[in-house]
């Protein structure tokens, strides 16, 4: 497979091959803290962080790791850089997004969009091209998630980050609760879908 340019690496992940909507990995935290743009943000900046530094690392050992112990060397090295994000939010972060990210900060550590990406590229590919596909990948996880944030939002409390759209509008609450994730979710997926067969693509 042809080499994209560098920045083709970084814009693939922002739709073509984004991590939520085309390769549908990480849908937990994307199900579970998406009921406000400002919890979207912040989770994905998370994952950028983690992202960047963690493909970074790998692709630097990637010939030193022996094939056998490569998946626990992945989850020791992005451990460490998730407990040093954790610590980060917890000290700079406001406490009501803090609460609302919750155990789901932690548990990037198994995120697979960052162990998917660890896997197929960081550990094939030079250190450059490793942190510009995790910096796409991870924009790209973000757009995601500010999209179905905002949508849950509007629809599930009238508001965007935290002001109201409408001083008569009537929220429907279940879109802030899990079946509205679910149906927002399964309607962008659906819409995504439809682009890959409009430009002919495989589904």
């Amino acid at each position: 497979m042809k080499e994209l340019t560098l920045t083709g690496e970084l814009t693939k992940g922002f739709f073509a091959q984004n991590p939520l909507f085309v390769a549908v990995l990480g849908n937990c935290p994307a199900l579970a803290v998406t009921t406000a743009v400002n919890n979207g943000l912040a989770m994905g900046a998370a994952v950028i962080f983690v992202m960047v530094c963690s493909n970074v690392i790998i692709s630097l050992i990637r010939n030193v790791v022996p094939r056998e112990v490569r998946i626990p060397c992945y989850i020791v090295i992005v451990a460490a850089f998730v407990t040093i994000v954790e610590l980060m939010m917890k000290a700079y972060m406001p406490p009501e997004i803090n609460e609302s990210l919750g155990i789901f900060i932690p548990l990037i550590v198994v995120n697979c969009v960052i162990m998917y990406r660890a896997e197929v590229f960081a550990s094939q590919r030079d250190m450059l091209r490793s942190a510009i596909d995790g910096l796409g990948m991870g924009i790209g996880f973000t757009i995601a998630l500010v999209i179905l944030s905002s949508i849950r939002e509007v629809i599930g409390a009238g508001t965007i980050f935290g002001i109201k759209v409408a001083e008569n509008y009537q929220p429907a609450s279940v879109m802030i609760m899990a079946p509205g994730a679910f149906l927002v979710l399964g309607l962008l997926l659906a819409y995504f879908n439809w682009r890959k067969l409009q430009r002919g693509e495989a589904a």
